[in-house]
C-alpha cells in the first residue's frame, strides 16, 4: 500500500534584479495553509514537487541559489504570463 507523499509548498518573492527569495515554506497542513492563502489572494500556483522539495530546504528570507535559477525562472515566467492575462481580461 502506498501513501501520498507529504505536500510541500514554498512561496517566493521576486523583485528584479534581485534573486527570488523564500517568504514561506511548509509541509502537510502548513503547506495546505500556504496554498489556501495563495488561492485567496489570486496568486498563481505552479505544482512542481521536485522544485518545491529543493526550495523547501531553504530558510525563509534566503535567496534562491544559482543552481535553481532556471527552474524558478520558468515558474516566474508562468506567473508573469498569468498576471498579464488577468490584466488583459480585466481591461476587456
Amino acid at each position: 500500500m502506498s501513501e501520498d507523499p507529504e505536500k510541500v509548498a514554498v512561496a517566493l518573492r521576486y523583485t528584479a534584479p534581485d534573486a527570488p527569495t523564500v517568504v514561506a515554506t511548509g509541509r502537510g497542513h502548513t503547506a495546505e495553509a500556504i496554498l489556501a492563502k495563495a488561492r485567496e489572494a489570486g496568486v498563481p500556483i505552479d505544482e512542481n514537487p521536485l522544485l518545491a522539495a529543493a526550495l523547501a530546504t531553504l530558510a525563509v528570507d534566503e535567496r534562491v541559489p544559482e543552481d535553481l535559477y532556471r527552474a524558478v525562472a520558468a515558474v516566474v515566467a508562468m506567473v508573469m504570463r498569468a498576471a498579464e492575462a488577468t490584466d488583459r481580461a480585466g481591461r476587456e
